[in-house]
């Protein structure tokens, strides 16, 4: 052995040292490759480890959410009547099976979820499909519904009410089926809920916006609610969103439509005179001003008001212009005739 070259000396000690590097190289491989697929498996978990959203605690839970055990296929409406208990309407998932369960496919589909809550006087608000957006929600008091499948083999739709979370156990816990504290890791919810492309909705009354709403998104949803509910919530959530959004249009002449169908026009009037100063061009809001305040015996307001819009023949509503016009004139017309 004394006598060996230096090379053959590397060459004795060479197994006991490569193998172990291509080991530890093999090894780093997996587990980036494992990293990797995790990150594609469930995205939004893995985000939330550099992007937990700001002002959001890490641990909240809604304890006073309320539980409902569902029937055979009929989380729909257990789930439904878990949020609208929630803000307060008195109800039970009983009278919501006829309104949201289709027996045919054995569930329930999310347009029948939504259009039913607006029936009972709250906003159907979707929320972004985001995590940060849930736990946002649920962080500000709103138990947040999903849809998930929580299939094994086959595909099983499931709704499910978030209503709290703890991220440093990382679990998310919900009122789910007959579990009224089901508790799932963040990344076995996310894999459930990413196939129904991460849906999710609140159920908020009038005068509550949601955390995460958008101005567009929420008076969308106002307008929706607006074609089933009655006009002192539709009222209330016109209200609401133009006190959060004042520059919002579509808010100003929805509030002013439910004034003046109530009868108080003062308060209408003085809903489009603001909206009119912060939308010196909008047609409409000079057409429904004009007619407002002739409603109220003021033509020749009303008369200089609704010229200066037909002045443009080409805007949309050109024909509801001459209309009011022509109502306006025929007012005077009248008035000028009685005091002969």
């Amino acid at each position: 052995m004394t006598g060996m070259r230096r090379s053959e000396a590397r060459l004795a000690r060479a197994p006991f040292f490569a193998p172990f590097r291509a080991w530890r190289a093999a090894l780093a491989l997996v587990l980036a490759l494992a990293a990797a697929g995790c990150a594609q498996m469930v995205p939004q978990t893995v985000a939330l480890r550099s992007g937990w959203p700001s002002g959001v605690p890490q641990t909240h839970e809604i304890e006073a959410v309320p539980f409902f055990p569902q029937d055979d296929y009929q989380c729909g409406p257990a789930a439904l009547a878990t949020v609208l208990a929630f803000s307060g309407v008195p109800i039970t998932p009983e009278p919501l099976v006829s309104q949201v369960y289709v027996p045919a496919r054995r569930g329930s589909l999310q347009l029948e979820m939504l259009a039913a809550a607006r029936r009972h006087g709250r906003v159907s608000y979707v929320i972004a499909p985001r995590y940060g957006d849930l736990l946002r929600e649920v962080a500000a008091g709103n138990p947040v519904l999903v849809l998930q499948d929580v299939g094994t083999l086959a595909q099983q739709w499931h709704y499910a009410v978030v209503n709290g979370f703890d991220y440093p156990s990382g679990t998310i816990y919900l009122r789910s089926g007959t579990t009224k504290r089901l508790e799932m890791p963040f990344t076995a919810f996310e894999r459930t809920w990413m196939k129904s492309g991460y849906w999710a909705m609140v159920a908020t009354p009038p005068d509550r916006i949601p955390a995460t709403a958008t101005e567009d998104a929420w008076v969308s949803a106002v307008l929706a609610l607006a074609r089933v509910a009655d006009g002192e919530r539709v009222m209330t959530a016109f209200a609401t969103a133009l006190r959060r959004w004042p520059e919002n249009l579509a808010s100003a002449i929805g509030l002013a439509n439910q004034l003046h169908a109530r009868g108080s026009l003062p308060q209408a009037t003085a809903v489009l005179r603001e909206a009119r100063r912060r939308h010196p061009n909008s047609a409409i809001v000079a057409n429904n001003l004009a007619q407002l305040l002739s409603d109220q015996g003021q033509q020749r307001e009303a008369l200089a008001l609704i010229e200066q819009a037909a002045a443009d023949p080409a805007n949309p509503f050109a024909s509801e212009i001459r209309s009011t016009r022509e109502t306006i004139v025929e007012r005077m017309k009248r008035g000028a005739s009685t005091a002969r």
